[in-house]
């Protein structure tokens, strides 16, 4: 299996550092991590958006590696968020996790998530081959 970055010249490139999409191709698993909020192992919910973010990724982090996977194995991610201000500090938190990695991946303003307090939240879906 391998994943291959998706581009083409009838489209805009992307606007940022993911890729328009991510094909896997080849036997393996594939992985669907529900939305992951700034809640640390304790429940305790970080303070401020910032704080929220690297807490979301730093927990969608562990259960991909749970699942015996890294960041690599990412072919998309969804990110909610409550406030577009908060958009500009997203990028940066996201770059300290993600590296080098371009999954396909959407950011859309919400008005809310499912506990006001909740500013960030993100998903994804992650394909580790066969023979890794």
């Amino acid at each position: 299996m391998s994943n291959r970055i998706i581009a083409t010249n009838e489209v805009a490139p992307p606007l940022g550092p993911y890729s328009l999409a991510i094909a896997s191709v080849g036997s393996g698993t594939w992985l669907h991590i529900a939305g992951q909020v700034g809640v640390d192992p304790s429940g305790q919910l970080m303070d401020g958006f910032e704080a929220q973010a690297r807490q979301t990724w730093a927990n969608l982090v562990a259960v991909l590696s749970g699942a015996g996977m890294r960041v690599e194995h990412l072919v998309k991610v969804s990110t909610f968020l409550t406030r577009q201000s908060d958009l500009p500090q997203l990028g940066p938190v996201r770059a300290e996790f993600i590296g080098e990695s371009r999954p396909a991946s959407t950011v859309v303003v919400v008005q809310a998530l499912a506990r006001p307090e909740w500013l960030v939240e993100i998903e994804g879906i992650a394909f580790l081959p066969a023979s890794a």
